[in-house]
């Protein structure tokens, strides 16, 4: 490449003298002089390993416009999300990184936005965009059960809760407010703790239901180690607010523990 700025000047004319507008008319002049000697872009711009991805891409598109999602892998279907956040890389080989780092799709788009940054090659703004798709999904999840009665929605709820919490490195502690109807008023992180406790104050619990004007909630946590087994603290711990919130008219329907590996109902296990 000719790194030699372009001027109007000749061999014998300092370049301090030349004008602005003639270095712009020669500057254009150099390129209509040069346009007819140069080969096709595509051929002189792009070495074998670009025109190898790009091709792949446009399959890779091709094949999810005529077949659907189905007919993708897991890390296709990365692969086609990172095409946007990186344009000029071969992301089959990232794609599988970040589902070796993380085990699924699921455990890809809920890891947080640190760990994946310590995947080579994913950069802050390549993880934002993959948190991203994960809030959009939970978004879409959280706006079906404002939609129906939560109670009658259980799978819903469990799909939201998931979502939202499964993968999360840390204890979250999450309250669903509901109206007398059993619809949606609110749903709150009530707080967040280590990786095997989150404080929670069933004052406080009740006390924001009261602001809320809910008369029924579900309290949710998540077990980072991904076992959701309730402990004995969790029992104790539900059974208080249960008896801190009745006398206010206020029901517990439920205390959901999400794990990566599925959930707990200590109603179902009959806890409560």
């Amino acid at each position: 490449m000719n790194k030699r700025p372009f001027s109007s000047h000749g061999p014998d004319q300092p370049a301090e003298e030349t004008g602005r507008d003639d270095l712009f008319t020669d500057e254009r002049g150099h390129f209509a002089e040069h346009v007819g000697k140069r080969a096709p872009l595509k051929a002189d711009r792009l070495p074998d390993a670009a025109e190898h991805y790009l091709g792949h891409r446009e399959r890779l598109r091709d094949k999810y416009r005529d077949h659907g999602d189905t007919s993708l892998a897991d890390y296709e279907i990365l692969e086609l999300l990172l095409f946007r956040s990186i344009p000029r890389r071969d992301t089959k080989p990232l794609a599988k990184a970040l589902l070796a780092r993380f085990g699924s799709l699921a455990g890809v788009f809920g890891a947080p936005v640190s760990l994946l940054q310590e995947v080579k090659g994913i950069g802050e703004n390549v993880a934002l965009d993959l948190k991203l798709v994960a809030t959009v999904g939970q978004r879409i999840l959280r706006s079906e059960l404002r939609e129906k009665q939560v109670l009658s929605s259980w799978s819903s709820v469990i799909d939201y809760c998931h979502a939202a919490m499964a993968y999360e490195a840390r204890e979250q502690f999450r309250i669903l407010f509901l109206d007398k109807r059993n619809a949606l008023i609110a749903d709150e992180i009530q707080g967040k703790g280590t990786v095997d406790h989150t404080p929670v104050y069933p004052r406080e619990v009740v006390r924001r239901a009261l602001e809320l004007s809910a008369t029924a909630i579900i309290l949710v946590h998540n077990h980072p180690s991904g076992d959701p087994t309730p402990s004995r603290a969790d029992i104790d711990m539900t059974k208080t607010i249960v008896d801190t919130a009745k006398p206010l008219g206020i029901t517990v329907h439920d205390h959901i523990i999400i794990g990566k590996d599925g959930h707990a109902s200590l109603k179902g296990l009959r806890l409560i």
